[in-house]
């Protein structure tokens, strides 16, 4: 793979990621009327339910990156890939106010090791990722 190539990839890479991180954490307001009808939360757990996603994903981003150091970038992007879907999944079967804030709790877990990964490729990539044709 080019170098050229390899910056793209970098960058389609640290696109996606931090798209689903950035998008989880403003997708929720838009739901939160259908959430409030059908789980009937109390108000401080309606804002465990917006909150607790940013709160466990800002606290664990230095934890996951120092993993991620041990692990390597890939195992550290794929399992927060995986850590991500797999919540994400089980967000639909939330059926309590607990349990879709624990659900979101694991969805920042995710995001954590996800803009970890994404941060180290943004980093390491060789001029950042200046995509311009003119450093050929």
């Amino acid at each position: 793979m080019t170098g050229a190539r390899r910056r793209r990839a970098a960058l389609a890479e640290l696109s996606g990621s931090v798209l689903l991180v950035v998008m989880d954490m403003t997708v929720l307001n838009v739901a939160l009327p259908a959430i409030s009808r059908d789980l009937r939360p109390d108000s401080v757990q309606l804002l465990w339910i917006v909150d607790v996603y940013s709160l466990v994903l800002a606290g664990l981003l230095v934890t996951a990156s120092a993993l991620g150091d041990r692990w390597g970038r890939r195992r550290t992007l794929l399992t927060g890939f995986a850590l991500f879907g797999l919540a994400s999944f089980a967000a639909l079967a939330a059926d309590a106010p607990g349990s879709l804030i624990a659900v979101r709790a694991a969805l920042g877990v995710g995001g954590a090791f996800m803009l970890a990964a994404a941060a180290v490729v943004w980093l390491l990539t060789p001029r950042g990722l200046d995509l311009s044709a003119s450093h050929h």
